[in-house]
């Protein structure tokens, strides 16, 4: 399965596992929780859902990679102890508490949350000595004599043999205990991922076009050849860095994240190409209702391949566009939550009640950061929120009038920029349409255009709160379920010409 399904089946996992009868006890016993074993090959995300899983759960998470780990971190150094048997007293060997059990109850203190996940990685490439211990936590979900404390679900993750020498198989006594789960790459499923987190428009292109350069890995007689999702996606983020710092990514550098050289070298002759149409086409003038002179005639002639980048280009800028203006309305809701809870609450002065309300959001936003929950996100999510609550702090302070007027008053603003953000951004999608339909009419192009669109959960969104005509009437006349097969088949036609890496891009002139 692709790693959407799984997510959605550790979910579904998680969610059976902490249902409570009406005594309050696990509906499925604890005996009777298989630990869920995720398997794939490396870079495909299995690592990275789970911080999406607690976040989405609001679980807490410990995460352990465990070939960093020795017996005695993961079992507990041992002790000798006096215990009475039988009347006598005997010296016996005991251990201290395992540094990932001892983990677990940090996060739980740290986080004030109960129940959570244990999420090993890298399970079956663990030591000789360390083998038995990791079978028998699949089995009995304890190390050593240390248990995994109630409402914390087992979740780990490892490669098949093929990708790595040192695995270790299962054997049946083990598999008969966990629950398993087979992922495989799937590129339209990481593209959906792509558009939400923002992957460099080149790399979402260039793979639409080469989606079997997605995911390789190659033995040959000099070695290892491989690229994975986790390379496109780190490759990508030193593309934005180098934009930013006026560098270039050549063929050595791309090589460095996608170490199968023809893929590297390919993809970097597709980047100059990209640069290129980028500054010929001024895709910002487009999305500003103004189409630069010879535009339009120079596609008419244009290679299907180029007509494709360019739609891509305008897909491109649309996405940031649209991310913005999500991440925007979604600061807009949680100032509005703030205010709404500030109404109600009136135990206080109004100034000591806004510090107080202010100060009781940090620390639940810190304890999801506690509980495991991905750091990164949560910090660009309220960022904006904390610095508006904190620049209203002082006037809150010096009011001598209606406190709750001023934040009333404060937060319109907040409103009304929101809806000139709104307004701009149906403004930039009616004059893309205006520019599609100009250069391409009904054709594949706007297929793709659409069906692209289509996979973007921003610009779904955005049209479902604020309604875009023309979308829908494409959507439905273009019957893009049946015709982007005709698209895909384009390109792959456009795949099985590239006889070698790059030369189509060098038969542009670059």
């Amino acid at each position: 399965m692709n790693i959407r399904r799984a997510k959605k089946e550790i979910m579904d996992a998680a969610e059976a596992y902490l249902e409570k009868d009406e005594f309050g006890d696990y509906r499925i016993p604890e005996i009777r929780q298989r630990p869920v074993l995720l398997m794939g090959p490396p870079g495909i995300g299995k690592t990275q859902i789970m911080e999406q899983i607690a976040g989405e759960c609001d679980l807490a998470l410990v995460s352990y990679t465990i070939t960093h780990h020795t017996r005695q971190s993961a079992v507990g150094l041992p002790f000798i102890t006096q215990k009475e048997y039988g009347g006598r007293t005997f010296q016996v060997t005991e251990y201290t508490m395992s540094e990932i059990i001892a983990s677990v109850y940090d996060r739980m203190k740290a986080s004030g949350k109960t129940e959570g996940i244990l999420f090993i990685d890298e399970i079956n490439c663990v030591s000789e000595t360390l083998a038995p211990t990791m079978l028998q936590f699949l089995q009995q979900k304890t190390f050593g004599n240390q248990k995994v404390p109630k409402g914390w679900i087992i979740v780990a993750a490892g490669n098949p043999p093929e990708y790595n020498k040192s695995v270790r198989d299962f054997d049946v006594v083990t598999l008969d205990r966990v629950k398993v789960i087979d992922v495989e790459p799937d590129f339209e499923v990481w593209k959906e991922y792509a558009y939400n987190v923002g992957i460099h428009t080149a790399v979402i292109s260039y793979l639409d076009i080469h989606r079997e350069n997605f995911f390789r890995c190659e033995t040959t007689v000099d070695g290892k050849r491989f690229v994975t999702a986790r390379g496109w996606e780190d490759l990508s983020q030193i593309i934005y860095a180098y934009e930013k710092l006026g560098k270039k990514v050549d063929m050595e550098v791309a090589a460095q994240y996608l170490q199968y050289p023809k893929i590297a070298q390919d993809f970097s002759n597709y980047l100059e190409l990209f640069y290129r149409y980028r500054k010929d086409y001024q895709v910002d003038s487009i999305l500003s209702g103004m189409i630069p002179e010879g535009t339009l005639a120079k596609l008419r002639y244009a290679p299907f391949d180029e007509r494709l980048q360019i739609v891509s280009l305008l897909l491109s800028r649309l996405g940031t566009q649209l991310r913005g203006v999500k991440a925007r309305d979604t600061e807009t809701a949680h100032l509005f939550e703030f205010l709404k809870r500030y109404r109600a609450a009136v135990d206080l002065p109004p100034a000591a009640l806004y510090e107080r309300q202010l100060e009781e959001l940090r620390v639940q936003v810190n304890s999801r950061i506690s509980a495991g929950q991905n750091e990164k996100e949560l910090k660009e999510e309220y960022r904006g929120v904390f610095r508006l609550l904190e620049s209203w702090l002082p006037d809150v302070k010096s009011c001598e009038g209606d406190v709750w007027e001023l934040l009333r008053s404060r937060f319109a603003e907040v409103r009304s920029e929101l809806e000139d953000e709104i307004r701009k951004t149906s403004d930039m999608l009616e004059y893309a349409f205006d520019f599609m339909e100009a250069a391409f009419g009904e054709s594949q192009e706007m297929v793709f255009f659409i069906t692209e669109l289509s996979a973007n959960s921003a610009a779904m969104w955005f049209i479902g709160e604020n309604e875009c005509p023309r979308y829908y009437r494409y959507n439905k006349a273009l019957l893009f379920e049946d015709r982007s097969a005709d698209v895909r088949k384009q390109l792959d036609e456009i795949r099985s010409e590239m006889i070698g890496a790059g030369d189509i891009y060098r038969q542009t002139g670059i």
